[in-house]
């Protein structure tokens, strides 16, 4: 097919182990928060200097970096706004990802040359508010993660092409207006549009009857009960086909508050997946590699679903019986160096002598390693590695790239 375009991968980054986890693994972008004005409280650890370093670190690698600007700030935050813009642009951010229209005005102002896209934030469901953010000088829209791809495909018809069109792929879903609820604020006092949203649409809730106070009756789908706001995690790796001919740009993995393996293993297999499908011509019979599939389930998920995409909440994005997260594989170690048919790493979770790890090489189908000949930083051999952050030998006789993941199969909650 002609006039197809292979989609941006644009990547989490909490702190700069995530960073450097989601540049090493194929992503094209990062997005980041610093210290102020952006929705994860948790993850904001590019503050000061460490943004013109995580900038600088990206560029070299040939990776942009969109900073958040999303939250709705009020009135005695807007002081701060202009210095803390042409900061930003000084460090040599590529985009700010905004939510509010007077924040867009201050970076027009205050950062014209940095590019400007609307957050999901912004809740985009229709062409004429996308022609109207575009004429106010946006470069990309994210759009509200409510939409089907067929009205994802009706603003695509319906806006200049040269406005970009960024959309979540995967990970976690918000049942109510992203970042505008007020379940957590009410219950916690932890301000969701201030990135510390406590989540409580995901805990377990009883029914009480105003006359028996302390009589709590469970809301019950079966004999588990039912978390009744709580949703699926997102995952379209095997829609790459229908979301590149809708004419999405960007392809958005969430999860700037989960794990550095998190980013790696997401970020790889829709690094895969869509230099696959564009090496295959944009082909009509293109399908994924199972283990492409599979590599997104070997991080931690509350189980997947196509989120709006396809279908309605009501038909698969609600989960009644679990508000945890599913885990099948743990991160046994992470590779230093390979010399010599020596394999160098650092420990991360326990294993033993005779255990077989799968190694995440990036870009490439995972590949077994036997557990032979273990030995701890002063070359003594030992039976297990049960200290976090050791150093320790392997013989292996495949060279295995620094900063590979080496990890291990679950078995009833339990480490192989």
């Amino acid at each position: 097919m002609t006039n197809i375009l292979k989609p941006e991968i644009l990547a989490p980054a909490g702190d700069f182990e995530r960073l450097e986890a989601a540049v090493e693994y194929g992503a094209d972008a990062v997005y980041l928060g610093s210290d102020c004005f952006g929705m994860r409280t948790a993850a904001a650890s590019f503050g000061g200097d460490n943004l013109k370093k995580a900038c600088k670190y990206a560029h070299s690698k040939g990776v942009k970096v969109y900073l958040t600007c999303n939250t709705v700030p009020r009135n005695n935050e807007l002081s701060m706004l202009p210095d803390f813009l042409k900061y930003a642009a000084n460090c040599g951010v590529d985009a700010f990802i905004i939510t509010d229209i007077g924040v867009m005005g201050f970076a027009k102002k205050y950062a014209p040359d940095v590019e400007i896209h609307i957050s999901t934030q912004a809740g985009i469901t229709n062409y004429a508010a996308a022609n109207a953010f575009y004429e106010m000088g946006a470069k990309r829209i994210v759009t509200a993660r409510e939409l089907s791809l067929e009205e994802i495909i009706e603003i695509r018809k319906n806006t200049p092409s040269d406005l970009e069109i960024e959309c979540f792929v995967h990970g976690a879903m918000c049942v109510s207006f992203s970042g505008r609820c007020l379940l957590s604020n009410y219950m916690t006092g932890r301000d969701s549009n201030r990135g510390d949203c406590a989540q409580p649409c995901r805990w377990r809730y009883s029914l009480v009857e105003e006359k028996r106070p302390g009589e709590y009756f469970p809301i019950e789908q079966d004999n588990t009960g039912t978390y009744v706001m709580n949703s699926r995690d997102m995952c379209l790796i095997e829609h790459i086909p229908e979301l590149v001919k809708a004419g999405i740009n960007s392809f958005k993995i969430e999860g700037r508050a989960k794990s550095a393996y998190y980013t790696a293993v997401s970020v790889n297999a829709y690094r895969c997946a869509t230099d696959s499908y564009a090496e295959s011509g944009f082909s009509d019979e293109w399908k994924p590699e199972q283990w492409i599939i599979d590599e997104v389930r070997k991080a931690s998920n509350r189980q997947y679903c196509t989120g709006f995409y396809f279908s309605t909440p009501m038909d698969d994005a609600q989960i009644f019986y679990n508000g945890g997260y599913v885990r099948e594989w743990d991160v046994a170690a992470i590779t230093e160096k390979w010399e010599n048919g020596i394999l160098y790493a650092s420990q991360r979770n326990r294993f033993f002598e005779g255990d077989e790890l799968e190694v995440m090489i990036k870009g490439k189908k995972p590949i077994k390693v036997t557990v032979e000949n273990l030995k701890n930083e002063d070359g003594e051999k030992v039976d297990n590695a049960p200290h976090p952050m050791m150093k320790f030998t392997i013989d292996c006789s495949v060279e295995i790239p620094v900063g590979s993941y080496l990890r291990m199969e679950r078995k009833n909650g339990v480490i192989l």
